[in-house]
């Protein structure tokens, strides 16, 4: 059912109360009402000494909420703790020598278990030329869906079309994207997410696509979790991985689970077009008044992430004004979510303007 304009806003006042002006989802978002109380009945249960049981149900319940947001079975998300984790694990399964195609200044969770490998080829180009830079010794392709520092957006489309002619693999970041931009992470070979940005949840969590037969992925990290009966699973080797991407589980930080459900339960009933309208207007705002003062921001149409070269070191000021962006390479960042209001983008044109 399409959520009206009505809906959406009376649905967001509901859940969010912010204090500030806050323009900063891209380093953490505000957190629903439900999602505050959950994380309070959680710690209640181990405050009194009650069953944990409903916890455990939750960490399927979000592996299941983020499938569908993702467009892929519930089999193929693991779930895990950061994004680093999950790319050490794609790096581990790289033969030595192999090349791995990186964005110039993309996020370091996205670069770095590639790096510390030392034992392979890490080539990185300019985001705007990832595509055309994939060669026929590329063995993987590996990039933010929109930039951590500038929002940019990357051209997936064209990056999946020439990893596919020259038969590399593909792993994309989704952290910035998810939850406000679609995705389709069943067109790539593997793809991860944070939980704690536009999704809405906690820190604590992350996702992690897989192929159905795991893209000769080793799961090194594996823990009791991993096991296809994970409670027969506590001690000695695990005898059987769980049979699904499960086994790339690591262990659950169980109340970032119990809140983040709510969370992913609110980005479905709001669903993602009409977030991506909305954030995505507030942005368009920012930058016409941005061009009104004189200011010309990273080239970055489509995103809901503004970055403004040259003005970073006035975030500190704007922020004993009560408004919350952030300074990224000398940059403002301000970034635009569904609790956000055009006062808000106005307010920090005013204060700009100053």
């Amino acid at each position: 059912m399409e959520i009206t304009e009505k809906s959406f806003e009376s649905l967001v006042r509901a859940e969010f109360a912010p204090k500030s002006t806050y323009l900063n989802t891209a380093s953490n978002s505000l957190l629903p009402a439900r999602t505050v109380a959950a994380l309070h009945e959680a710690a209640l249960l181990r405050a009194e000494g009650r069953p944990l049981t409903s916890l455990y149900e939750d960490v399927e319940a979000c592996r299941a909420g983020y499938a569908r947001l993702a467009g892929v079975p519930a089999t193929r998300v693991a779930v895990g703790a950061s994004v680093a984790a999950h790319t050490g694990v794609i790096a581990a399964a790289l033969p030595a020598g192999a090349e791995v195609l990186t964005a110039e200044d993309d996020f370091t969770s996205v670069l770095n278990p590639f790096h510390v490998r030392g034992d392979l080829k890490v080539r990185h180009v300019p985001l705007e030329r990832i595509a055309e830079s994939v060669r026929p010794d590329t063995a993987l392709v590996a990039v933010s869906a929109v930039q951590s520092a500038d929002g940019r957006i990357a051209d997936l489309a064209a990056l999946r079309e020439a990893a596919r002619t020259h038969g590399a693999r593909t792993y994309v970041d989704f952290s910035q994207s998810a939850g406000w931009l679609p995705m389709d992470a069943d067109a790539y070979d593997f793809s991860a997410s944070v939980s704690f940005k536009w999704l809405l949840g906690p820190h604590g969590a992350a996702f992690f696509v897989v192929p159905e037969d795991f893209g000769g992925l080793t799961p090194v990290l594996a823990g009791w979790v991993a096991g296809e009966e994970p409670w027969d699973s506590c001690y000695g080797p695990v005898a059987e991985l769980a049979h699904s991407a499960r086994r790339f589980d690591l262990t659950h930080a169980l109340f970032t689970f119990a809140g983040l459900r709510r969370s992913l339960e609110l980005i479905e009933e709001l669903g993602v077009a009409a977030v991506h309208e909305h954030d995505l207007a507030l942005a368009d705002r920012f930058r016409a008044g941005l061009a009104a003062l004189g200011h010309e921001p990273v080239s970055a149409p489509g995103s809901a992430i503004v970055s403004v070269p040259g003005l970073g070191d006035r975030q500190p000021e704007l922020s004993r004004a009560g408004i919350e962006v952030s300074n990224r390479a000398g940059n403002l960042r301000a970034a635009f979510h569904l609790y956000n209001t055009p006062t808000d983008v106005d307010r920090l044109l005013t204060a700009l303007s100053a």
